[in-house]
């Protein structure tokens, strides 16, 4: 049986927290985890706390977090004298460009649809070359945006 207070190899630790090794050695370079002891060997040596917190940054960088905003979070979880007003703020950021991305995202999503619509009605099956959607990305969509924006503009042709 493992024991759970028994420190943990790099590989261990890895395998433990789903995280590679070059990461943890990463997030051990840049200060977000304390250093590992190291063994008469040389090989790295990690705390069972080392486990919990690598997870949380795992969840934090899975959520999308800089790590400039992990570092905040680690902090803020490390130290419990601080307001929780910092953590949301640090989401709520987050939040309005997850959904500025979002909106592009949804935009392109809308802009493809169209290039792909128009190409089955048009011109599927005819040369590449009067393709509707390499057309219209060859002219920057005649009026289409990655926003998703469209205007008014003749249908492409391209076989007939």
């Amino acid at each position: 049986m493992n024991n759970p207070s028994a420190p943990l190899t790099i590989g261990a630790l890895a395998q433990r927290t789903g995280l590679n090794v070059s990461a943890i050695r990463y997030y051990e370079e840049i200060g977000l985890i304390p250093a590992a002891t190291r063994r008469p060997s040389g090989h790295r040596v990690y705390s069972a706390g080392a486990e919990d917190l690598l997870t949380f940054i795992r969840r934090c960088r899975g959520f999308g977090f800089s790590v400039e905003d992990t570092k905040a979070l680690v902090s803020l979880a490390s130290v419990g004298d601080r307001d929780c007003v910092e953590a949301r703020d640090i989401a709520q950021m987050h939040l309005h460009a997850v959904r500025e991305r979002l909106a592009e995202l949804q935009g392109l999503e809308r802009t493809l649809s169209a290039y792909v619509t128009d190409c089955g009605a048009q011109c599927a099956g005819g040369p590449a070359s009067g393709c509707t959607i390499l057309k219209d990305l060859g002219d920057g969509g005649a009026g289409r945006t990655t926003a998703g924006a469209t205007t008014p503009r003749p249908p492409a042709r391209c076989c007939g």
